[in-house]
């Protein structure tokens, strides 16, 4: 077999289930192999941040990583800001780059660049595979790599001559184990004697401490005085609604964050990073809490939900019971659409076990909330803050548990940025139901202009934040994609197509007029 055939075999045998790929010429030996390997499904994409998007939303449902596969240099930085968003979200990822043949890159050819380099930015492990009998090892690596408690970005530059070349007797017998994830217990029996000294303590949860038996863990903790719990500001995925305790998310801006922290003697950190504002803004601290407040209970890709439960055991917490339903508060069915009310509408409109993919502020921070009272369901956010990972994310999630419903609540500039999943989402035909909130503005970038202290937009600042000259013709856009497409502009309207679509098993786009 050549190399490239070696390769997708043993992907296969590692126990990768999708290559999602945006190929060009230098990956012409493996698009040309893929069909000897039936147990990788290759998914198309028509621009390469929908593959890493789409791969960051796969690798933080499956939990196991995902693969792409990209063209070049200039192919893969068109995947670098979703990629972005899995680095911070510790997605496992395994990108596989094809580069010119060994012998033809050092003439500097028109699309040479710095492969390594840029791959740097966004991954924790890089590899350029030397010779073609190393395929086998050099992919195995990467999984192990991408594939630890705190999952990372690996990535694999492949040379075209190598995945050309035959190989005599490779060895298809490599595999790669399941990280396995543990707690310092120590760190809890410190937190308790604080506790019990009379400390007040808030707590950020993440990580694992955000799913389900993370989320009772938490509750336990959060029903004795003077503790406070909250969820990261962007989780990577969160269990929410089904009774399990509201861990609201601590607030994104940093004046907010920063009084809110301040009320406790301590913050303590279950499964995430220090906090730091998103953006520095003049006489704000960019830490939220000062380093000597910050306590450790277990660090990214522990057992947080383990190191929750012993100090929960340590501190004498009752079980955690799920609490009684409720109803959600439905909004006036005649009035126009609002982003609360579409967070209402939305929650109560939710399948059991659905997953949400949220981008956006304008109705994402309302729905978080509304969600509580929701069934049971997931949530997945922007983690790294670059645009255009909402949609594409969704797709991925929907590719790891295939029948799931998946709705991505998306805002409408921020969907623009990888708007080409629309054409993939329809070519696989999933069960994806995606919300657009048309505003016809970047209303986060006016949010900042205001907390700059312009009141008053001026015509120059308008055609920079707004986007209705023209105003995008959702529906015909994604028509042309290959999906269906209805409009709602009251609470009545999206009630009834959210009604619709849940008992459809075909895409949906909604665009929602604000």
């Amino acid at each position: 077999m050549i190399g490239a055939e070696y390769l997708v075999k043993v992907a296969a045998n590692l126990g990768f289930e999708y290559c999602f790929a945006n190929p060009g010429t230098t990956e012409i030996p493996m698009v040309a192999v893929m069909d000897r390997e039936t147990r990788i499904k290759p998914i198309l994409s028509l621009f390469e941040g929908v593959c890493s998007g789409a791969a960051d939303g796969y690798g933080r449902v499956a939990e196991k990583p995902a693969l792409t596969l990209t063209h070049l240099g200039p192919g893969f930085a068109n995947s670098l800001a979703n990629l972005h968003n899995a680095r911070r979200a510790n997605t496992p990822i395994v990108n596989i780059i094809g580069d010119h043949a060994s012998w033809h890159v050092n003439y500097d050819p028109p699309l040479a660049s710095d492969i390594e380099a840029m791959a740097k930015t966004v991954s924790g492990w890089v590899r350029v595979t030397k010779n073609a009998e190393s395929i086998g090892a050099d992919l195995q690596a990467a999984m192990q790599a991408a594939w630890q408690s705190k999952g990372q970005v690996a990535t694999l530059v492949m040379p075209m001559d190598f995945q050309a070349k035959e190989i005599i007797n490779p060895d298809l017998n490599l595999s790669v184990k399941a990280p396995q994830r543990h707690f310092i217990a120590q760190r809890a029996e410190q937190i308790a004697e604080l506790y019990k000294a009379g400390k007040k303590l808030v707590f950020i949860v993440g990580d694992s401490g955000v799913y389900e038996e993370g989320l009772k863990a938490a509750g336990r903790l959060a029903s004795l005085d003077g503790i406070k719990m909250f969820a990261e500001t962007f989780p990577r995925i969160s269990h929410r609604g089904g009774g399990l305790p509201d861990l609201d998310r601590l607030p994104y801006f940093p004046e907010v964050a920063i009084e809110i922290l301040d009320q406790y003697d301590y913050v303590v950190l279950a499964g995430v990073i220090e906090p730091i504002s998103y953006f520095g803004y003049e006489g704000i601290p960019s830490r939220l809490a000062e380093p000597d407040r910050l306590l450790l209970l277990a660090d990214v890709g522990e057992d947080v939900t383990g190191a929750l439960n012993t100090l929960a055991d340590q501190l004498e917490a009752k079980p955690y019971h799920l609490a009684e339903p409720q109803a959600i508060a439905m909004p006036n069915p005649q009035e126009a659409l609002v982003p609360q009310s579409v967070a209402a509408i939305l929650a109560n409109n939710l399948q059991e076990n659905s997953i949400v993919s949220i981008e956006g502020g304008t109705c994402g921070y309302p729905f978080f909330t509304a969600s509580n009272h929701a069934v049971k369901h997931r949530v997945m956010t922007n983690t790294g803050g670059a645009i255009g990972q909402g949609i594409p994310a969704g797709f991925g999630a929907a590719l790891a548990e295939p029948g799931t419903r998946v709705y991505c609540l998306q805002s409408d500039g921020s969907a623009q940025y990888t708007i080409q999943t629309l054409w993939s989402i329809a070519r696989s035909n999933l069960p994806i139901t995606i919300l657009i909130s048309a505003n016809h503005r970047y209303a986060i970038l006016q949010n900042e202009l205001r907390r700059f202290g312009i009141e008053k937009f001026s015509d120059t600042a308008l055609e920079l934040t707004e986007l209705n000259q023209p105003k995008i013709d959702w529906t015909a856009l994604s028509q042309a994609y290959g999906i269906a497409s209805t409009v709602a502009r009251s609470n009545e309207d999206l009630n009834r197509i959210l009604n619709m679509t849940n008992q459809s098993q075909q895409p949906h786009l909604i665009v929602m007029e604000l």
